[in-house]
């Protein structure tokens, strides 16, 4: 998911959708993949895919002799103990192409959500088999345990059936919150030996240390940052029977999920935002407080008040084994995390720290990148040959294990 400052909107990708600044960037990579020469393929592989992901299709790309690969696509259920979940695999024209499995944040949108389909067909056209899986609780802005079931059953899933993975073995991604859920599935016993690595895009680790981020804007190191709005809006639509009367509670949530519905449009104009957020002012007229208070201060974005009207229940929330890779069955498959290293959606901190964790517990596969090329999960305008050089190199090994 994609968070930057002030007000700008939130996104569950990464890359697609970026500005023109930005795709100004990555075209960078062009003459660094030219660089490489023939024999660093991989690397020019991995080059081409991240313009092709970027949108790049002028003579720049062209420099860079991988065409994408021609992909198809067809939706079909995936059945978890909590029900089936609609999901969408992507399959290129390619031989055995290994299997990912891709989990997107808290997004409202589900397979035909734009930035997840560029996502997707992209990261396919590089030649990977991808089945995409927006999960019911994540796009209803809540994050559960049954979400890490369904990440967990899922991946088992897709990882049976063998015209979706032939090899029986399956690269697990999660991004944002859900690339915490999928640390812990990657260490639930039903995945074991289905996994060739588990990928984690800007998640968390321990989610009460992530959740003290959110409500006062400590560090673990004891530096402080201002906390993005949006995860908190999330965090108190999750325990909104904490926070309001029961009779409040239904206006409650449907006055948080406007303004996260309007934070996530994807329309040229914005017209639906405004839509919703006109329709939510009027409802703010009636709602009673503190209700009216509470929503009052998600859609001003003040994350202070906000942040203490949550903090007394975060605690037992954020103990839940099942949401917390630190209190979890650590994963034994490698483990490749990568993070914006200004997030203040989920602090880049958590990425040493799951690595460290990770190696106390006895797995040594892990391999961590903290970039300033993305925020949450988005790509940024400004970065050195050397960043762009370190990011290139992250992916090429997340694929490289993938293949293998």
């Amino acid at each position: 998911m994609a968070m930057t400052s002030g007000r700008d909107r939130f996104t569950s990708t990464i890359i697609p959708g970026m500005t023109a600044p930005g795709k100004l960037l990555i075209a960078a990579v062009t003459g660094l993949a030219v660089a490489l020469g023939v024999a660093a393929v991989p690397y020019a592989r991995t080059a081409a895919f991240l313009l092709d992901l970027a949108g790049i299709e002028d003579a720049r790309r062209t420099w860079i002799p991988i065409a994408p690969v021609p992909v198809t696509h067809r939706d079909m259920p995936a059945e978890t103990r909590h029900g089936s979940v609609p999901v969408r695999a992507y399959m290129p024209t390619a031989p055995a192409p290994p299997t990912v499995v891709v989990f997107p944040g808290v997004h409202g949108g589900g397979v035909d959500a734009p930035r997840l389909t560029r996502l997707c067909q992209r990261l396919s056209s590089s030649g990977l088999l991808v089945v995409c899986a927006p999960l019911p609780d994540l796009r209803e802005f809540r994050i559960t345990a049954r979400t890490t079931d369904m990440i967990e059953d899922v991946t088992a899933w897709v990882a049976a059936d063998r015209t979706l993975a032939p090899s029986g073995r399956v690269t697990l991604v999660g991004v944002s919150f859900a690339g915490g859920l999928a640390l812990v599935a990657a260490g639930r016993e039903t995945l074991h030996n289905r996994l060739d690595a588990v990928v984690s895009i800007g998640g968390h680790g321990d989610l009460n240390r992530t959740l003290d981020f959110l409500t006062t804007g400590r560090l673990p190191d004891g530096t402080s940052r201002v906390p993005h709005d949006y995860p908190l809006a999330i965090v108190a639509l999750t325990l909104a029977r904490h926070l309001v009367p029961l009779d409040q509670v239904a206006r409650f949530e449907a006055g948080v999920t406007k303004f996260l519905q309007a934070s996530l449009d994807e329309s040229a104009d914005g017209a639906p935002a405004r839509a919703l957020l006109s329709s939510l002012a009027t409802d703010l007229e009636t709602l009673p407080e503190p209700a009216r208070a509470l929503v009052a201060a998600v859609v001003r974005r003040d994350v202070t008040t906000i942040g203490r009207a949550v903090a007394p229940y975060v605690y037992d929330f954020g103990r839940d084994p099942a949401l917390s890779p630190a209190l979890a069955p650590r994963p034994s498959a490698p483990v490749y995390l990568l993070h914006g290293s200004e997030d203040n959606v989920i602090p880049s901190t958590e990425t040493p720290l799951i690595a460290a964790d990770l190696a106390v517990h006895g797995n040594m596969r892990v391999r961590w990148l903290l970039t300033p090329l993305v925020t949450h999960a988005h790509l940024v305008t400004s970065a050195s040959p050397a960043d762009i050089w370190r990011l290139i190199a992250f992916w090429r090994d997340v694929r490289t294990v993938a293949q293998r």
